[in-house]
C-alpha cells in the first residue's frame, strides 16, 4: 500500500504496559511516517507534545476509556486536563450501559459535556459497536451528532470484536458527511484499512500503522 494511507492513520498505543520510550518510539514513527496523529493514554500526553513538538503530528488522548462508565464530570475533567496539556483531540467513550438501558438523555448530557470541555478541540465518540445492536449504533450515532461532536470511531479495541465494513458503512449513513468517522480495533493490513476508507471512514485506528504502509505487505498479521 502506497503512502497515501498515512494521513488517514491514528498511530495507537493504548495498552497498559505501555513505557515512555515506547511512547516516543511511536511519535518518532508517527513523524516519519506522516501519520495524521499519535492516539495515547492521558498520562503520557507531556511526553508526546514534546516529542512531537515543531511536526503536523496531533497528539489524540482517551477519556472514559476503555469501559466509558465513569462520571460525566469526571470525563468533563479529564478532557478540559488533556487540552490544557496540549491535546488536539479527544476520543471519548460513551456511557454503554446508559445507552442499553435507553437513557438517551444521560447520554447526550454525557457527550455535551465532553464537547464543551474540548473548547473547539476534534472529539471523538466510541461507541463500542461490538456490544451493540444496529439500532443501538443508530441511536448512538445520532446523539453523537446531536451533541456537537466531529467523529464517531466503532470500537476503543478493548471491547468484543473489531472494524467491521457493515459497522463502518452504517455509521457513515447515519451521521452524514457532516461528520467523520474512525474505523478501530484489528486493522492491521493495507487491504483492510482500505476498505474500511472505501466502507466511508475518514480515520484508520490502528497499531500496525507501520505494517500497512510497508512496501510489499502481503497482509500479514
Amino acid at each position: 500500500m502506497s503512502e497515501d494511507m498515512a494521513p488517514y492513520i491514528d498511530h495507537t498505543l493504548l495498552k497498559p504496559e505501555a513505557t515512555a520510550g515506547e511512547i516516543i518510539k511511536l511519535c518518532r514513527e508517527a513523524v516519519q511516517s506522516k501519520f495524521y496523529s499519535v492516539c495515547i493514554n492521558p498520562s503520557y500526553l507531556p511526553v508526546a507534545v514534546s516529542e512531537l513538538a515543531g511536526s503536523p503530528v496531533k497528539v489524540c488522548v482517551v477519556t472514559g476509556f476503555p469501559l466509558g462508565a465513569t462520571t460525566t464530570a469526571v470525563k468533563a475533567f479529564e478532557t478540559a486536563e488533556a487540552v490544557k496539556g496540549g491535546a488536539d483531540e479527544i476520543d471519548m467513550v460513551i456511557h454503554i450501559g446508559a445507552l442499553k438501558s435507553g437513557d438517551r438523555d444521560y447520554v447526550l448530557r454525557d457527550i455535551s459535556a465532553v464537547v464543551g470541555a474540548a473548547q473547539g478541540k476534534t472529539v471523538k465518540v466510541i461507541i463500542e459497536s461490538g456490544l451493540l445492536t444496529d439500532e443501538e449504533k443508530v441511536l448512538a450515532c445520532r446523539l453523537a451528532k446531536e451533541a456537537g461532536a466531529h467523529m464517531v470511531k466503532n470500537s476503543t479495541g478493548f471491547g468484543p470484536g473489531g472494524a467491521s465494513v457493515e459497522d463502518v458503512r452504517l455509521m457513515r449513513e447515519t451521521v452524514g458527511p457532516e461528520m467523520g468517522v474512525k474505523a478501530s480495533a484489528g486493522i492491521r493490513t493495507a487491504s483492510s484499512a482500505r476498505e474500511m476508507i472505501e466502507a466511508g471512514a475518514s480515520r484508520i485506528g490502528t497499531s500496525s500503522g507501520i505494517k500497512i504502509l510497508a512496501r510489499g505487505n502481503k497482509g500479514s498479521e
